[in-house]
Parts: C-alpha cells; sequence; structure tokens
C-alpha cells in the first residue's frame, strides 16, 4: 500500500509537470494558470520526500509543516481583517457617497474688440418746444387747431375777441387822416408865409402821434390771433371756445421733434475724453429693439457744484417723430478706437460681497491605482477606484469685472482666453466638484432687459 500511494503521488507530479508545459507551450488550456500546476507538482514532490523519512523524523516535519501553515493562515486572516477589509470598507463608501458629476454649461472665454464709451442715462428734448399763452386778456372767439395737430410756421391756432380793438383802430385811422390833412393844410399856409413854423411843427407832431395810435392797437389785434412762431407738433388743448384767458394761461404745448436733443449728464472726469461731434447711440424702451445714432451737439459751459457732473447734448434725427420730449434714454458715447478685451457671459459671473468669482472647468486628476485584495470565497478582486481619469471638475477662482456690453462682460483678470467657464448651474457647485457639461441647458438671452 505503501508503495502504491508514492507510486501515486509520483505520478500526479508528472502528470502536473506535463499539464502546466502544455498550457505554456499552448497545447492545452486550462482554466488555472502554469504556476498552479507547478505548485501542485511540488506539493506531490514534497510528500513523496517526507514519506521516504524515517517515522520519528517524519513525525517532526509534519508538525512543523502544520504548525507553519496554521501560522501563515493566521497571519493572512489577521492581514486580510486590519489591512485589506478596511481599504475595501473605505473604497465601498467613498463609492457610495462620492458626488455625482453636476451636468452645467460652459463657454470659452474669447476676446473682442470693444471701442471704449461712456454710458449715461439721458431726458429727450424737443429742437424747440413752447408752450402757447395769450399776451393780451380776452374771451376766445375762434380755435383753429386739434389736440396732438401738426401745424406749419405762422399758422392761425387762437382767435381772441378784438372787438374794442377794432373800433379803436377805426377811430385812430380817422383822427390820422385829419392829422394828415390838416398837416398838409400847414404846409401850404407856412409856404406863403401866413402863419409860424411852429404851427407846422405843431401839426406833424399831432400827425405822427395819430399814426402811432394805430400801429398800438394793430399790434394789440396782431396780439389776440395767435400763431404758431415754427413748424412742430401741438400737445392736449387746455382751453375751449367762449372762455376767457388771461394773459400768460398755457393754451397748448408745440413741439419742433425733427431733430431733436437727448440731454445727459456725465461726471466730470469724462470731460478729458468727451467732445462735440463724438458718435452717440441711443435706446429708448418706448420703442424697443432700435437704436438711434447722432452726434454730440453741445458741452455746458460749467460743472454741476451739487453732483460734479456736467451736462452734454446730443442731436438725433427724428423724421418718423416717434422720439417725444421727456422721454428716458440710454445714451452711449463712443470716446476712442476699439481695443482686444478678454470677455464672458454675465451670467458666468458670481456676484458676493466677499468678491466676484467664476468656475472654470478643469480636466480632474488621474485615478489612484485599484487595490489587489484576497476574498475568501474566490480570487483576486479590485477595491472600488475613484472616478476615471480625464473626469472634468470645476476651480473656483475671483476675478475683476469691466464693463459691461449688453450679455457680455469684460474681465480685467482671473481668466484666460480659451479656457471654459460655467455659464449655468453654479448654484450647485463648489470648488473641485466633477461635471459634465451639457450647453443645451444654456440660459437663452433675453429679449428685453429689465429695468429696475
Amino acid at each position: 500500500m505503501r508503495r502504491v500511494t508514492n507510486w501515486l503521488l509520483f505520478g500526479l507530479a508528472m502528470a502536473a509537470v506535463a499539464a502546466g508545459s502544455a498550457e505554456r507551450l499552448g497545447v492545452l488550456s486550462a482554466p488555472v494558470s502554469p504556476i498552479a500546476f507547478g505548485v501542485a507538482s511540488a506539493a506531490c514532490a514534497a510528500l513523496l520526500l517526507v514519506r521516504a523519512l524515517p517515522l520519528k523524523v517524519r513525525r517532526a516535519v509534519v508538525f512543523s509543516v502544520t504548525l507553519g501553515g496554521l501560522a501563515a493562515l493566521t497571519a493572512g486572516l489577521a492581514y486580510f481583517q486590519f489591512v485589506i477589509k478596511p481599504t475595501m470598507v473605505k473604497g465601498f463608501i467613498s463609492a457610495a457617497f462620492a458626488p455625482k458629476p453636476t451636468v452645467v454649461s460652459a463657454e470659452e472665454a474669447r476676446t473682442e474688440q470693444w471701442p471704449p464709451q461712456l454710458t449715461a442715462i439721458g431726458t429727450m428734448r424737443a429742437y424747440q418746444g413752447i408752450i402757447i399763452a395769450p399776451q393780451a386778456a380776452g374771451v376766445i372767439t375762434a380755435i383753429h387747431f386739434e389736440s396732438g395737430g401738426d401745424v406749419e410756421d405762422g399758422q392761425l391756432l387762437v382767435n381772441i375777441d378784438d372787438s374794442v380793438e377794432r373800433a379803436d383802430l377805426a377811430n385812430g385811422l380817422a383822427q390820422l387822416r385829419n392829422a394828415e390833412t390838416t398837416l398838409a393844410r400847414q404846409r401850404l399856409l407856412v409856404a406863403g408865409g401866413n402863419t409860424p413854423q411852429s404851427t407846422l411843427e405843431s401839426a406833424v407832431a399831432a400827425r405822427d402821434s395819430a399814426a402811432a395810435t394805430v400801429d398800438r392797437t394793430r399790434a394789440v389785434i396782431a396780439q389776440k390771433a395767435i400763431r404758431a412762431p415754427f413748424p412742430g407738433r401741438l400737445g392736449l388743448r387746455n382751453a375751449d371756445l367762449g372762455q376767457y384767458v388771461a394773459v400768460g394761461t398755457a393754451l397748448a404745448t408745440l413741439q419742433e421733434l425733427d431733430p431733436i436733443y437727448a440731454d445727459f449728464p456725465v461726471p466730470e472726469g469724462a470731460l478729458a475724453t468727451l467732445a462735440a461731434g463724438q458718435d452717440v447711440s441711443m435706446t429708448v424702451d418706448a420703442i424697443p429693439g432700435r437704436t438711434f445714432e447722432g452726434k454730440i451737439k453741445a458741452i455746458d459751459a460749467r460743472v454741476s457744484a451739487e453732483s460734479r457732473n456736467v451736462t452734454a447734448r446730443a442731436q438725433f434725427d427724428n423724421p418718423d417723430r416717434k422720439l417725444l420730449p421727456g422721454m428716458f434714454a440710454n445714451v452711449t458715447v463712443t470716446t476712442g478706437a476699439s481695443a482686444a478685451v478678454l470677455t464672458l457671459p454675465r451670467t458666468a459671473i458670481v456676484y458676493s460681497l466677499y468678491g466676484d468669482t467664476v468656475f472654470v472647468v478643469k480636466n480632474g486628476p488621474a485615478a489612484p491605482p485599484a487595490v489587489q485584495t484576497a476574498n475568501a470565497g474566490q480570487g483576486a478582486s479590485a477595491a472600488p477606484a475613484p472616478p476615471p481619469a480625464g473626469g472634468l471638475v470645476v476651480e473656483r477662482r475671483f476675478v475683476h469685472v469691466g464693463a459691461t456690453r449688453g450679455d457680455r462682460v469684460a474681465i480685467q483678470n482671473g481668466v484666460k482666453a480659451g479656457e471654459q467657464v460655467v455659464t449655468a448651474g453654479q448654484i450647485k457647485l463648489q470648488d473641485k466638484s466633477p461635471v459634465t457639461i451639457d450647453n443645451t441647458l444654456a440660459l437663452p438671452p433675453p429679449s428685453v432687459t429689465p429695468k429696475p
């Protein structure tokens, strides 16, 4: 029986060596590696050597091997319990509670050519504008206009009762004719030497006084026929037919609308770059989507001591007369040549009391190598690894913002051209947060910028 066992062990060792060699050469395909066959053949050879030893020696060797195996098993279990298992648990927890990538939209910072501009809030003012008011009191006898109508230069607007003045005019004309007749008679008498020169001079004075009275009466009559001093558009009528009006009573307003002015204040420091003739663009809330182009007409000769601002006046063509005096105007003055400016969408800026920030998208750090562990019921397995290398994370940066044009803002420092900056979804982000980019989430630009 002992000899049969030895031959069986020898046969198993040779079979293991042959199988390992065949698998290494590619002749045999087995689910285990060639090293496993080598270990099996070495174990069979070791058993043969132990069986060849004397009984006393064999017992000592078996005891030593058994004790060493138990010690190795204990050390392996301790290593698994105190080294491999905590690492695996930590990896499982990290994988379970790792932050999921936040979906954001992003856009590259780009360089644009922006001309230096000065923005201000202005008020529209008529090229010429007055209040129609009588110079003489009386009762209105005729009104020749409608509210909001256009009138020409010299067009008759209102008649005030002038019957008394016309009677005075008739009386004055009669006295003037009598004075001229008397003057002609006195000239004949003086020429014949029948009357002194003083009588002729008195007649001249009487004739001139009568003529002045006629002229004065005609002037009063003309004042009671109110006419438009220039072409323009009338406002609402404030008087009715038959109404008594005193001197200075406002009957209506008259505005010349083409061209039209826009008056706007600018800081005194802007006087160094502001000059008459510079190009001006203007938008008004009443006509959204349209920009009016004009030029600076004049700059006030003094600076306000209260506000330290100076008022500038720009002139704009208004052929369709849609711009009206008193309108709110957003005025932009171009004060120089274009310059390169780094810009971002306004939605990319996160404003706070501690400073303005943006989130820059960058490649994440490389993933650490997986930890190989021995599992109790299976072979080698890997602990959960961090997100794969090449993932995207965000970096919070402080920036200094400059001028704003439409939906873009100038960045003075903090971002470089070409860097990806988050434009939507920042509310969920922290520094080093993982992200994925989906630009379909980008906010569309508003058609009309809301006003406070």
